[in-house]
C-alpha cells in the first residue's frame, strides 16, 4: 500500500426510521472492536520481530523452495544430467547461502547508514560487493 493512501475508518449509519432507538448500554458489542494498536513509537512491531530473528538459530528460507532452486541451477550447469542432492548437502549449501547473505545485508546497510541513510537500496548492496572482491563477493 501507498504511504500517502490511508484506510477510512467505518462511518455510522443514520436510522431510517421514526421510532427513537432503545438505549445500547445493557447491550453486548456487537463484533470485534478495532483493530489493536501497538504501543509505543512506530515501528515498534518491526523491531520486535527483528530481536526475535536475532535470538533464533533456525533458518530464515523455506527448505523445500532452496532444494527447488539448487536442483534447478544443477540441472541447468550439468546439461540436463539430474543428479540427487543428500538432505545434509542440501542444509549445508542452505547454511552456507543464508550466513553469506546475511553478511552481505549487513555490510550493505552499515554502508546506507554511512550515507546518511536508513532505508537500504541496491546500489548499497552492489557497493558491499565490489568492495568485497572477487573471492568474497563472488563476481
Amino acid at each position: 500500500m501507498r504511504p500517502d493512501r490511508r484506510k477510512s475508518t467505518p462511518r455510522k449509519r443514520l436510522s431510517t426510521s421514526s421510532q427513537p432507538r432503545a438505549s445500547t448500554s445493557t447491550a453486548a458489542p456487537a463484533g470485534p472492536s478495532r483493530r489493536r494498536r501497538f504501543p509505543g513509537r512506530r515501528g515498534h512491531r518491526v523491531l520486535r520481530e527483528i530481536r526475535k530473528l536475532q535470538k533464533s538459530t533456525n533458518l530464515l528460507i523455506r527448505k523445500a523452495p532452496f532444494g527447488r532452486l539448487v536442483r534447478e541451477i544443477c540441472l541447468r550447469y550439468t546439461r540436463g544430467v539430474d543428479f540427487y542432492w543428500q538432505a545434509q548437502a542440501l542444509l549445508a549449501l542452505q547454511e552456507a547461502a543464508e550466513a553469506f547473505i546475511t553478511h552481505l545485508f549487513e555490510d550493505a546497510y552499515l554502508l546506507s547508514i554511512h550515507a546518511r541513510r536508513v532505508t537500504l537500496y541496491p546500489k548499497d548492496i552492489q557497493l558491499a560487493r565490489r568492495i568485497r572482491g572477487l573471492q568474497e563477493g563472488l563476481g
